[in-house]
Order: C-alpha cells, then structure tokens, then sequence
C-alpha cells in the first residue's frame, strides 16, 4: 500500500473502513476470522486477514539453460511449478518466446481448471530491460537485444493474454528473498544470483533500490580485473568472468567434459561437480577455493559502498555453497573497511533457483494492491 493511501485510511471514519473491508471480502481478497476482545467494553473486533486464495500471479524466468513458471496466491502459496530445461542461449529468440508463451497457457490452464483466477503473469529476464515497454534491452548471456518480448507475448497469447510485465531477475528475486526473510530485524541486504552472469539486488530501509534509470544492481560487469578474460558484454575482467557459473566450470574440467555441455541440465552439472569436490578432486577443489576468493572480493566492495545488514548468494552458489562460503567470509574479513562491517551476514539463499520465478510472481500479484477490483474482474 502507498504512503499516502495508508495515510489516508488511518484518518478514515469507523464507517468507511467497514465498507473497504466489506468490499475487499467480497472480492475475495480479504476474509474475517474469528473476533478478538482487547479487555475493551463493547462488541469484539474482528481479525481481518489477507485472503486470495481464489488468484494467483504466475512468475515466468527466462534463464541461460530453462525456463520456469511459479504461480503464486496473494498470502504466498505457492500453487505451480513448472520447469523446463532450455538451452535459451543457443535457440532463436522466436523458439524462446514460443516455449515461454506455452508455458503462460498451460499454467494459466491449470490454474483456472482449479478455480483459481490469474490475475497477471511477469517475465524475469537476465540483464538489462525496460519494464514500460516491456523490451529486453540487452542481455549479453542469452544474446538478446532489444527484443519487444511483452509485445511478442502478447501477440502469440491473443485474447487468453492475462496482464503481462517484465523485470531483471535479480532485482525481482531480491523481492522473494526479503519477503521471506527469517530474521524480521534486517531490512537492508544485497541479494546476489550466480549463474553464467552475475546480478546483484538491493533492498535499503525494506525498499528495493532501482537507480534512476531502474538499472541499478549490474554488479556482474564491475571491471575487477582489467587484464582478464572478455566478457560477453565486450568488456575486460568483469567480475562474473571470475565467478560466473561459466568462470567455475572452465577452472574445473577440461573442455571436453561433460559439465560444460549447455545440453545437460545445470542442476545436474551442479551435482556431479560437488560429487567431484567431495571424493576430493584437486581441480574442482581448487576451481571452488579461486571462485570463492574472487567472490569475496567483490562483495568486500558491494559491502563498503552498501553496508548492508546481510548478503545472501543465491543462484549456483547455493549448490556449492559449503565449499566458498568460509572462503568468501575470510577474504571479506581481511578487506571490508566500512565501520562495523562485522555486522554483516553472509548467507545462502533458501530459495535457491526458486527465487528468480517467485520475484516475477510477487510482481504479477502485485496488481492486486495497485487494482483490486481490476484485478478481481468486477470491472
């Protein structure tokens, strides 16, 4: 809810907040429990609760090797997952559309074959986009371009079409992960999702920071090694050419391996990578140890500038988080600077490749909030 427009209700007559929350319940977005007495004389209130049960916002993620649908209700149930392997960066951009516009129906499908109605579905694309026109500005990893996607979309689903947005997966995941937040005290943390690129999500004070032109959090291409590797983006020494997925593996096996084969599954590229590291082979071992030193590296940086309360690692880092997080912690030790940095936390993500398509859900449900009505079909 706005500033303004909660403002606006605590000045509201006992009258008038009745009749919204009347309103809200029957549009099933609300629903009353049982009454409650404070001690007070007089008739018992009524506990008033979110509801929703009957909607739900589907989240899609177009990642470097799947995509993904999440359907999500208003009290954050999930209700659908849905996941398909993709090799996205690989296939033309109208197969992309054609498999992401599939997956919107069947799960549109299933949701309404339950009574539930869906009230909007968002996209979550790797780099950089423009959520008003609903373009894919630049996305380096998937090879996109000002690609119209909203439009695209739009075009194949016709008139079945629910309400369609768009945002950065990081930025949207760094949504689901602060909603989820075990420890209710941290309302500032940067979220960071390791996957061929690296993206990064700020949240300051419980808001989402988004920079002037909402691009803020392309943390993967801070030039951390001038003389380094090139990235996709054209540049030198980014910091995700030095712990991008892409970055660990090409340390890890040889070029030939199959943990390099964008075919198979990253999941399961993860698993037989840390089964490596377990029976304790020394390239994977040593491949882990260097990704967790560049990692800490530049979150030591993202600390300084940010000083957040926590930073959580998301992505593939929560697959091999056992054997860099001390690594990470140790190096961030020895640099950060910023006056009681010690506060900070590093963590693993617990939504791990689950937050990208949750973020992008939590958007679509926002329409709710921004809509109630719209979004419940009474207009």
């Amino acid at each position: 809810m706005r500033t303004g427009a909660a403002k606006s209700l605590l000045r509201a007559s006992k009258p008038t907040i009745t009749s919204l929350v009347g309103e809200l319940v029957d549009l099933g977005l609300a629903r009353e429990s049982h009454a409650e007495r404070s001690g007070a004389i007089g008739r018992p209130g009524l506990i008033v609760e979110l509801d929703g049960r009957e909607f739900a916002g589907i989240g899609i993620e177009v990642s470097t090797g799947h995509i993904k649908a999440t359907a999500l209700t208003p009290r954050g149930q999930v209700l659908i997952e849905k996941y398909s392997p993709l090799d996205v960066c690989h296939l033309d951009q109208s197969i992309v559309i054609d498999a992401v516009a599939s997956l919107i129906k069947e799960t549109t499908g299933e949701l309404r074959r339950a009574g539930v109605r869906c009230v909007g579905a968002a996209v979550a694309a790797p780099g950089i986009v423009d959520p008003v026109d609903g373009i894919v500005e630049n996305a380096p990893n998937i090879g996109w371009s000002h690609v119209p996607l909203i439009g695209a979309l739009t075009e194949r689903l016709g008139r079945s079409a629910p309400p369609l947005g768009l945002g950065n997966d990081a930025r949207l995941a760094v949504i689901a992960e602060y909603l989820g937040f075990q420890n209710p005290d941290v309302h500032d943390l940067i979220y960071i999702i390791g996957g061929i690129g690296i993206g990064g999500g700020f949240i300051s004070d419980g808001r989402l920071i988004t920079g002037s032109s909402g691009l803020a959090g392309e943390i993967g291409h801070m030039p951390l090694d001038p003389g380094g590797a090139v990235c996709a983006c054209g540049r030198r020494g980014c910091w995700e050419t030095m712990v991008g997925l892409t970055a660990l593996l090409r340390r890890a096996a040889a070029c030939d391996d199959e943990v390099l084969d964008s075919t198979i599954d990253v999941k399961q590229r993860l698993d037989e990578l840390v089964a490596r590291a377990d029976a304790g082979d020394r390239r994977t071992l040593a491949a882990l140890d260097a990704v967790g030193a560049d990692l800490g590296l530049g979150l030591s940086l993202l600390s300084d500038v940010m000083n957040p309360r926590a930073i959580v690692l998301g992505g593939y880092f929560t697959h091999v988080s056992r054997y860099v997080i001390d690594q990470v912690r140790a190096v961030m030790a020895a640099r950060v600077i910023t006056p009681r940095a010690g506060d900070c936390e590093v963590m693993v993500s617990t939504l791990g490749f689950d937050a990208v398509a949750r973020g992008a859900a939590c958007l679509a449900v926002d329409r709710i909030y921004q809509d109630p009505v719209g979004a419940a079909g009474r207009v």
